[in-house]
């Protein structure tokens, strides 16, 4: 078959993450606009290429305060890394439709390797509005990719102490990000 180009959908695409907050629950986050690639052959998917690019400066947790704390200096410093990067470094298929994709991800200026356990939940053929008509079929494929990292590791290291030795924001930080990839036709 050889190499298919994909490119990530914006609209379809996007990251979330989740925190402890207060040492008893969790709080979520959303990124969208994410824009990626990927080149796979099909018949060799160990050796596929994966790249994408996160808007960080469009973080949404459904309260503007935490939201604009997270876009500043102590956090994801927006003004200085408005993106996070991923590349792919090496792929592991462990079954049909399971895999591991390690690779070099950004945040803050700070690069360090990541293993996200993706699952492709498989293709099909859609339409595709262009100019206000179905330009279609265009064939779509999707994946939920899911780590879990320490955010200190990213420098991404503000907090504060609540009774009895507990802290506002839990370090580990779990990461899921959900790929609408469309068939690239050239």
């Amino acid at each position: 078959m050889g190499i298919t180009r994909w490119f990530f959908e914006p609209g379809h695409t996007g990251a979330e993450f989740r925190a402890r907050h207060m040492m008893v629950t969790y709080v979520r986050g959303q990124l969208k606009n994410v824009h990626g690639s990927l080149e796979v052959d099909p018949d060799d998917p160990e050796k596929a290429r994966v790249e994408a690019v996160i808007d960080a400066t469009r973080v949404y947790t459904g309260q503007e305060q935490r939201d604009a704390h997270l876009r500043s200096a102590d956090f994801f410093d927006c003004d200085t890394h408005p993106e996070w990067t991923f590349t792919g470094t090496a792929v592991h298929q462990a079954s049909p439709t399971e895999f591991e994709v390690t690779g070099d991800l950004t945040i803050r200026g700070t690069t360090r390797p990541v293993t996200f356990d993706v699952t492709y939940l498989g293709q099909w053929d859609t339409p595709w509005w262009e100019d206000g008509r179905d330009a279609g079929p265009r064939r779509r494929a999707g994946f939920t990719a899911t780590t879990r990292l320490n955010r200190q590791d990213f420098g991404v290291s503000w907090n504060d102490v609540v009774d009895r030795g507990g802290v506002v924001v839990g370090d580990m930080i779990d990461v899921t990000v959900d790929v609408e990839a469309v068939l690239d036709k050239a």
